[in-house]
């Protein structure tokens, strides 16, 4: 009796060790659930959290004056920045002034028109001569008065002066051609930025339809998480889902303000003001675009008509630097009076005209024309080289974009469907989830499944475009 005894007390003691233990165990549980920040109750206040909200992250004002201004198209984008600033401006001043050189360069076969007036005094000769004499043998008078009419100027006889003009008309074309190069330039820049902003813009609306997708499960993880229907991890799983797509859309809204100002500054927009482009989505590929551009079509890119310019500039340095060999042939014609007295007798007695010609033979300059020669001969063959170099790059680059093109077309075909998968692999893996045949990473897969997929789209669009209009630049278009 007093064993039984014994033991009936053991057994009492041990039944409430493991009562206490598993009070223990229920507390620390609870302890662990508070550390992951399991949502709380209804009625009952939030915890704390140093994230971003997504009540703060939806009030951002670039997004939503993105979303509500017009967009404008990419013709207007780039009508707009050829008014600005840029290059191009710079590109045409330099042609204007090139073509006053050609102006300057014709005005020199034209005699140039002088009046000089000058009144000259030679102190009077020591012998008190009458009249009287100048002091210097050389002079005329004491008291000399000019007044003429004169005109000067060179005869071409050595072809110098026409091969100065011809070689100023060809730096004009060339400074023409390279301010065509400078806005198609600017046009690719407009092109690369606008369907920047609009990638930018369909990346950060598919980063908050993702976002609204997390929060809408990861609530329905929550209610039935308060049913008892699932584990607290899978809960966790789906905040943190959430949380990926929240810092995602954050990456996007930033990405987009850059691309917005990047946009900006080239159409000449204030920071303080709001620009759209035209949705990406509706930038779909035309059948047959790509296969209209022709590489026999590159030779008429306006580099090719700035390299001819400047070859035949070079040759005609050449010229120029020959005609020093020559002889030149100067004139100067002169009418008026210069006389002693402004009386009307002797002013008529000493007006006149005169005419001088003189011809200049160069002899022996050390080599410096014959070095000037060499020199233009050189610029002659480092055009030839530049357009030589040019033509293959623009080759390069004409099968380059092309590439780029069809291959971007071909996955823009294969990621349609392959976003029409994903979404059927969502609805799918969250039926089976819920159902108990699926675990939730299965879910989870399958939602980053998507997302990838619809990145991977929307950065093919923009690779298209892009492509597609360096591929327009490469064929002259």
């Amino acid at each position: 009796m007093h064993l039984q005894g014994g033991r009936l007390k053991l057994a009492k003691f041990l039944l409430a060790g493991c009562c206490a233990a598993v009070f223990v165990f229920a507390l620390a549980l609870a302890g662990s659930a508070q550390t992951l920040a399991l949502p709380q109750r209804p009625g009952t206040p939030p915890a704390p959290v140093a994230s971003v909200t997504p009540a703060a992250m939806s009030s951002s004002p670039t997004s939503g004056q993105i979303d509500q201004s017009r967009p404008i198209s990419l013709q207007t984008a780039i009508d707009r920045a050829l008014n600005q600033t840029t290059a191009v401006t710079i590109a045409n001043f330099e042609a204007q002034i090139a073509a006053e050189d050609v102006k300057q360069a014709r005005s020199a076969f034209l005699p140039k028109i002088t009046a000089p007036l000058s009144i000259i005094y030679t102190s009077p000769s020591l012998m008190n001569t009458r009249p009287r004499e100048p002091s210097f043998i050389s002079a005329d008078a004491v008291t000399v008065y000019q007044a003429l009419l004169s005109a000067e100027g060179e005869i071409d006889t050595s072809g110098k002066l026409r091969a100065i003009l011809q070689k100023n008309i060809a730096l004009v074309d060339a400074a023409r051609a390279g301010g065509e190069v400078a806005r198609r330039e600017l046009q690719q820049s407009v092109v690369d930025a606008y369907y920047a902003l609009a990638l930018a813009t369909v990346k950060r609306r598919g980063a908050e339809s993702n976002q609204q997708s997390a929060q809408e499960f990861e609530e329905n993880q929550r209610l039935q998480l308060e049913a008892g229907e699932i584990a607290p991890i899978d809960l966790v799983r789906a905040r943190l889902q959430t949380e990926q797509r929240r810092d995602e859309l954050l990456q996007a809204r930033t990405d987009e303000t850059i691309a917005a100002d990047a946009l900006k500054i080239l159409v000449g927009v204030a920071y303080t003001d709001t620009i759209a482009a035209e949705d990406l989505l509706t930038q779909l590929p035309v059948p047959d675009e790509i296969e209209r551009f022709s590489e026999a079509t590159i030779s008429s890119r306006p580099e090719f008509a700035q390299f001819e310019a400047q070859k035949r500039a070079a040759d005609l340095d050449v010229h120029v630097a020959r005609a020093d060999l020559l002889p030149q042939v100067i004139y100067q014609v002169s009418s008026g009076f210069i006389t002693d007295s402004l009386a009307p007798v002797p002013v008529k007695n000493h007006s006149g005209v005169q005419a001088t010609v003189g011809v200049t033979i160069p002899i022996f300059d050390w080599g410096a024309t014959r070095s000037r020669i060499a020199q233009a001969k050189i610029r002659s063959s480092i055009a030839d080289a530049n357009r030589q170099l040019a033509e293959r790059q623009f080759i390069l680059a004409f099968y380059s974009a092309r590439e780029h093109a069809l291959a971007a077309r071909q996955r823009i075909d294969l990621l349609r469907q392959s976003i029409a998968d994903a979404q059927n692999s969502v609805t799918t893996s969250i039926a089976r989830y819920r159902a108990g045949e699926a675990p939730l990473t299965e879910v989870v897969d399958a939602q980053n499944t998507l997302v990838t997929q619809r990145a991977a789209f929307y950065q093919a669009l923009f690779d298209y475009q892009t492509a597609k209009a360096r591929l327009a630049r490469a064929a002259g278009k």
